[in-house]
């Protein structure tokens, strides 16, 4: 949800709405502050070891009680892997390497507006594969085989990133 101002945060004149920038936006009346909604980034780990998947059971909406890979919002300033860093230590209590950026995806909300983007890393434990603790938005916490995958999962980004993981290792060299 991208909330509109109704007052100019400068001026605190009334925010009508009008076509800036080849779209309509907030604009105030008098000093003509433009509002440009910022997207929302997050970034999420295909956290793996020893042919294993990291999955999160998550705690709160959305998709509480679902499972999803651990990972979170971008704050202000971070870059998106020392966020993904923060993500999992809070939720899980890993120290992760994180590898390479895999997939981009985009964020919707429930009305299926497009408010941001999801950053998919590829990523693995530095030290040990343990989950000392689950915290934060997650409930529940385990590393699961391509053959244990729960039903319930929580978002697109997820479901594509683990049927592609699924793939690759179900695939044998000739």
């Amino acid at each position: 949800m991208n909330r509109r101002f109704r007052f100019c945060p400068f001026c605190a004149s009334p925010v009508v709405e009008e076509v800036r920038f080849n779209a309509l936006r907030p604009v105030c009346s008098a000093c003509g502050f433009v509002q440009f909604p910022d997207p929302k980034v997050a970034v999420i780990a295909l956290v793996l070891h020893q042919c294993k998947v990291l999955l999160v059971q998550r705690a709160v909406d959305p998709a509480k009680g679902k499972w999803s890979l651990p990972g979170g919002y971008m704050d202000a300033g971070e870059m998106p892997r020392e966020a993904l860093k923060r993500e999992l230590r809070e939720e899980v209590g890993m120290q992760a390497n994180i590898g390479e950026l895999i997939e981009i995806f985009p964020m919707v909300n429930d009305e299926g507006d497009r408010i941001g983007i999801v950053l998919a890393f590829q990523s693995e434990p530095s030290d040990s594969p343990e989950i000392p603790f689950v915290a934060d938005d997650a409930q529940d916490a385990g590393w699961f085989s391509a053959d244990q995958i729960p039903a319930e999962l929580a978002f697109e980004s997820t479901e594509s990133l683990l049927q592609n993981w699924k793939a690759s290792t179900f695939q044998t060299p000739d």
